[in-house]
């Protein structure tokens, strides 16, 4: 019995490290950028910003919940980072707003989905809220922004079976 409590304790230690090892550290700022890489991995993108920094962008994958933007001087120190899935950044996304504005303020979609005669494409942002949805939006063929809003993932599109068997 002893030995399967720490069995599990091990395991489960395991995991709540494995979700939380993403995440800049709290104390990133000073840090350089090779620490930066070493810890997240190459970034996604290189964006230079116009006060002469550069954005490091570091997408958490398809199905992460977490994207985040590290602002580093010319000389490599961090001087910033923020986590951009979050509803106050999904909230300045408006009908009009070009293509590229979207990528530059989101970061890289989680799921692109093409919409059937040639209407354009729909991008779709997880993120960490306590109920199952993601942010999505509308893009027209001219790459500008029809709509955008929030939805349910077809990972929360699931029979309640364990509500309805006998």
């Amino acid at each position: 019995m002893y030995f399967r409590l720490k069995w599990f304790g091990v395991v489960s230690l395991l995991f709540l490290s494995a979700c939380s090892s993403f995440a800049p550290l709290a104390t990133m700022s000073g840090g350089t950028e090779q620490q930066l890489v070493a810890r997240l991995g190459a970034p996604e993108m290189r964006r230079p910003m116009p006060d002469g920094t550069t954005r490091l962008e570091f997408p958490g994958g398809p199905y992460g919940r977490q994207t985040w933007f590290v602002y580093v001087d010319a000389a490599g120190q961090a001087l910033r980072s923020e986590q951009v899935l979050t509803e106050e950044h999904f909230n300045r996304i408006a009908p009009g707003m070009a293509q590229d504005e979207v990528r530059q303020r989101l970061g890289r979609p989680g799921e692109v989905l093409t919409l059937g005669r040639s209407r354009g494409v729909v991008w779709s942002y997880r993120y960490q809220s306590p109920f199952c949805q993601w942010f999505q939006v509308e893009i027209a063929t001219d790459q500008t922004v029809r709509s955008s809003g929030y939805g349910e993932p077809p990972e929360c599109d699931r029979p309640n079976w364990f509500l309805f068997s006998r």
